[in-house]
């Protein structure tokens, strides 16, 4: 490691809250599927900045439409009408069947935004008694950091030490359909679950887990609230994960790769039913919804569709979970995954995930361990056949050599 990147961490190290434990490599450009450090060192992005990048790393098209728009016009608030922001809701509803949409900017304003929302169309359509209402999540749930999420998250690190909590959420075990049913009430409001968690470790529920949840809360008057802001956007090979159960959500969250990676650009795709409930002065943002984002989001969905990196995300990511299965390394425990949004899990006896994320980047890939022991691989959704062997390649030597150093 150079001075140059020592330095750096050095200052973070002082400067910085100390929030985020990252690798020890410091990067400084990106094209594609790949990232080069300040020391000239280059690497196959498997983490996609958590599914931001879908579209690569600083895609030359949206790229192109940022800086037009940021000549332009980057921000009016929406006290004022922007000539991106209607274009932006015809091309999203288009490509996902929304009636309404609302555009905030983090994933985490997505979720408190239809959190919202399912409250107050609880109160004002439903008929729930006020400050009653309930909304049904899932064990090991990731949503984001804010204060309501961590509440009804179930990881002591995400909400230890922050509370008080609001109430009003209930927990049910990811995938268990029954032990759902058995928590709605007269006061559940919403259902909100991610289709593939994520952060716990690229979790896939039971086959008709999904299609179950759609069954349940349409017969009980609930909105089923679905967070596809990790696995929306092509990651699992279908434009949003819940295709591949063939269900449709009332309410659809959108972020990260919404930009490319370049803008921090979320949206909250519903109807008028739900969405309708929200009057002038009830909810915004001063950024959201504004004509750069609009801009750049357009054009990140554009070259998603244009380019057939939805398709690429199902060819490749089939092959390289296939070719993941057969490296048959003996500290594997189970490989899981949809599309490019793979994981490997290893025993715990192991030793845990970051030593191995630390000998991949040391064979130029750069990957991110989860919940101790497994390791996330989520390339960008450009990335070529023969680039995916590669990447496996590398997996199956530190996991071999890793195990026989174990051994």
């Amino acid at each position: 490691m150079s001075m140059h990147a020592a330095d750096l961490i050095a200052v973070e190290q002082t400067l910085g809250a100390h929030n985020y434990a990252p690798l020890d490599v410091v990067l400084s450009r990106g094209e594609g599927v790949h990232v080069w450090d300040v020391d000239g060192n280059r690497y196959l992005d498997c983490l996609s900045a958590y599914s931001a990048v879908n579209q690569g790393h600083c895609h030359p098209r949206i790229l192109e439409a940022m800086i037009e728009q940021a000549r332009k016009l980057t921000l009016t608030s929406r006290a004022f009408r922007n000539d991106q922001l209607a274009l932006f809701y015809e091309e999203v509803a288009a490509l996902t069947n929304a009636h309404k949409i609302l555009p905030m900017n983090t994933g985490a304003e997505a979720v408190e935004t239809a959190v919202k929302a399912v409250r107050k169309w609880g109160y004002e359509v439903k008929g729930v008694p006020a400050g009653q209402a309930e909304i049904i999540v899932a064990s090991d749930n990731f949503h984001g950091r804010t204060l309501g999420i961590v509440g009804f998250s179930t990881d002591p690190e995400a909400r230890g030490g922050f509370g008080p909590f609001a109430p009003g959420f209930r927990v049910t075990p990811f995938g268990d359909a029954a032990a759902l049913e058995a928590a709605i009430t007269p006061n559940t409001v919403a259902v909100l679950i991610e289709p593939i968690q994520g952060e716990a470790g690229v979790i896939i529920p039971p086959p008709g887990y999904l299609r179950r949840v759609r069954e349940l809360c349409t017969a009980h008057g609930v909105t089923f609230i679905l967070d596809e802001i990790q696995t929306g956007l092509g990651r699992t090979g279908k434009l949003l994960a819940e295709e591949h159960e063939g269900v449709e959500a009332d309410v659809t969250l959108v972020g990260k790769a919404l930009s490319g990676g370049f803008y921090p650009v979320s949206a909250v795709l519903s109807n008028t039913q739900v969405l309708g409930v929200l009057q002038p002065g009830q909810h915004g943002s001063t950024f959201g919804g504004n004509p750069l984002a609009c801009a750049v989001a357009r054009m990140a969905l554009r070259v998603l569709v244009d380019e057939g990196m939805i398709e690429n995300s199902a060819r490749i990511g089939a092959a390289m979970k296939t070719a993941l299965e057969g490296l048959g390394s003996n500290i594997a425990k189970e490989v899981r995954g949809r599309g490019l949004m793979l994981a490997v899990e290893l025993h715990p006896e192991a030793g845990g995930a970051r030593r191995f994320c630390y000998a991949l980047k040391n064979r130029g890939l750069l990957a991110k361990d989860t919940h101790g022991h497994t390791i996330r691989i989520s390339p960008p959704l450009v990335i070529t056949q023969d680039q995916a062997d590669w990447a496996v390649e590398q997996i199956g030597a530190v996991l071999r050599s890793e195990a026989v150093a174990g051994a």
